[in-house]
Formats: C-alpha cells, sequence, structure tokens
C-alpha cells in the first residue's frame, strides 16, 4: 500500500477512534472465548459458575503506539438459588493519543422456564458504566493552530441494557449499549453531545456429539446510530473434548457496512482455545482485508480465564450454561 494511502487512511481513522473510543468498551472478538458478558449485561452470571475473564490485545505490532486495550471481568449469581446476578468489568483503552478508563456494574435477573430435561432461561441485565476519556494532544508531532497541544480529559456515565433467552443449546442476545449521550467530544467542544447507541443482536446453536466433535454456529449484528454503520459477525465454533481438557477452534468473520466516515472493514479471526477443568485460556489473532488497510500486522489478544463458585450442572445447553467439564 501506498505511504500516502496509508496516511490518510490512519488520519481517517483516528477521526472515527475519536466517536467510537469514547464508548464504552469496544467490541471485538473475544466473546467468543466464553466472554459474552463483556458484550450483554444479561450475560452476568447466566451459567453455574462464577466467571474471571482478563484479556490483553495489542494491534498493529509493527505501529509505533498502536492501540492496546486490557479488560478484567467477573460476574456471578447472588447465591446458588438466586435468580439475580452481579458483575463487574474494568478496562483500559488506548489507542495513541487518547485513552479510556472505566469501570462498569451489572445487575441481571434470570427467570428460569425450565420444562422437563430441557434448560430454558429468560434473563435481563442493566449496566452502568463510569468513564475517564482523556487525550493527550502534547504529542503530537506538529503545532496546529485549530487544535491545542494540550491534555484534555472528560468523565461521563453511560448505561447499556439487555435481554437474553436461552433453551437447549440455543443462545440468543438483544442489547442496547451506550443508552444515555456522553460527554462533550474531546477535541472539540463545538459538540455538547454525542450519540454513541449500538444495538446488538446475536445468536447462536450448540450441537453434536460429546465423544466426537461439537459445533457452534453463531452470527452477531450491530448497528452504531450516530455514524450509520453497520457491523457483521459470522462466527463457527469446533469442539474436541479429551480425558482431561477440551480443545476448541473459531473462525470469525467480521464486515462493516454503511459507514459515511470511514472505508467498510473485512477482518477474519481464528481463535485456538483450550479447557482445563475450570481454566481457560485463548490467543485470537484477527488480520484485516480489503484494498486498504492500516497494517500488515494484525491484532493479537490472548483471554485466561476462570471458573469459580460452581454449582451443581445444568441441564443440556449452550458452552456458556455449563463450565464444568469433569
Amino acid at each position: 500500500m501506498k505511504i500516502a494511502t496509508f496516511y490518510y487512511s490512519l488520519i481517517l481513522f483516528l477521526i472515527v477512534s475519536n466517536v467510537s473510543a469514547q464508548e464504552t468498551l469496544p467490541i471485538y472478538q473475544d466473546y467468543l472465548s466464553d466472554n459474552i458478558y463483556l458484550v450483554h449485561p444479561a450475560a452476568a452470571g447466566i451459567g453455574e459458575c462464577g466467571k474471571i475473564r482478563l484479556t490483553a490485545r495489542a494491534q498493529w505490532l509493527d505501529v509505533d503506539n498502536a492501540p492496546q486495550l486490557q479488560t478484567a471481568s467477573f460476574h456471578a449469581k447472588v447465591s446458588n438459588y438466586s435468580k439475580a446476578a452481579y458483575g463487574f468489568v474494568f478496562y483500559n483503552d488506548k489507542n495513541g493519543f487518547h485513552s479510556q478508563t472505566a469501570l462498569q456494574g451489572t445487575y441481571a435477573y434470570h427467570l428460569s422456564l425450565d420444562e422437563s430435561n430441557k434448560f430454558k432461561q429468560l434473563s435481563f441485565g442493566l449496566s452502568f458504566s463510569a468513564v475517564q476519556n482523556s487525550v493527550d494532544q502534547t504529542s503530537f508531532s506538529v503545532s496546529d493552530p485549530v487544535v491545542q497541544q494540550v491534555i484534555e480529559s472528560n468523565f461521563y456515565v453511560n448505561a447499556d441494557f439487555g435481554l437474553g433467552y436461552h433453551v437447549g443449546g440455543l443462545s440468543s442476545y438483544l442489547t442496547v449499549k451506550n443508552i444515555f449521550l456522553s460527554a462533550k467530544s474531546n477535541l472539540t467542544s463545538e459538540f455538547e453531545s454525542l450519540n454513541l447507541r449500538n444495538f446488538i443482536v446475536g445468536a447462536g446453536y450448540f450441537f453434536g456429539n460429546e465423544d466426537k466433535y461439537q459445533f457452534e454456529p453463531s452470527f452477531m449484528f450491530q448497528h452504531k446510530e450516530q455514524i450509520e454503520e453497520s457491523i457483521l459477525d459470522v462466527n463457527f465454533k469446533v469442539y474436541k473434548k479429551f480425558t482431561k481438557s477440551q480443545l476448541w477452534f473459531a473462525l470469525s468473520y467480521r464486515k462493516s457496512f454503511g459507514s459515511s466516515t470511514f472505508e467498510p472493514g473485512q477482518y477474519v479471526s481464528p481463535i485456538l482455545g483450550i479447557n482445563l477443568n475450570k481454566t481457560m485460556f485463548s490467543y485470537t489473532y484477527t488480520k484485516q482485508m480489503g484494498d486498504v488497510v492500516l497494517s500488515d500486522g494484525g491484532f493479537h489478544q490472548i483471554t485466561l480465564g476462570f471458573n469459580v463458585l460452581c454449582r451443581e450442572k445444568r441441564l443440556s445447553s449452550c458452552p456458556n450454561i455449563n463450565g464444568i467439564l469433569f
């Protein structure tokens, strides 16, 4: 790719980042690593185990000051027999000159609709986030009279609301993220608020033979209201159980379209994971496709998970419900 094209694309990316970075938690493919709570508040405490998940993401290792993201989350039922659940997420997101630190708290309620031996549940979740945005414009190498070379920051709160429905191997979610308008933009005082609402629909189906292979096709669709961008993920996971472990592989294809501010993007993400009793580890590599790419370096993410406070195994259902293998 030509140098001029690269810098033009990078400038456009940074403009869009100023909008998208003020969204609460960025959405990548980590939800496929049994980390669906990062996207959907209704998933808090949904399984028979409480879950701790730690992630670290690095983008474009060949580019200086490339974006990085770290998250730490925990969610669980209030008690063994309670329908209520809670969760917390702490994350730190940087893209060079912009940084965002936030804490999210969630309350969820799970209504059991069990019939005979089939798991059936309706879930509701509400999250509130406290977000600190900072922009370090002192790092700009070229002085610009329009952009003051100072450090600016602001604080705002936002909220997400979601629904979840599970029956047997079917899982489905509907979530509205960033219900509130954010504080004014960091880089200019011309805009008093930004509409950051993101509507998300997702579903998957788990099936197969436990002694051979099990499969889980799924999709997730997002629509970002302000920039009129839609994003579609099409995913497929394969599970293989061994005596004391379970290996799984996922392949995700993401395509964005409809954005009026940036060229539609295409991404392919293979994910490799292993579950060992109550511990999970996964590695994700994302490769950008298309005529205009920001870097050939790709995106790297690791996830480490621990299942805690486990209860009796639930009826037959999708993997994010049952977390104990042995």
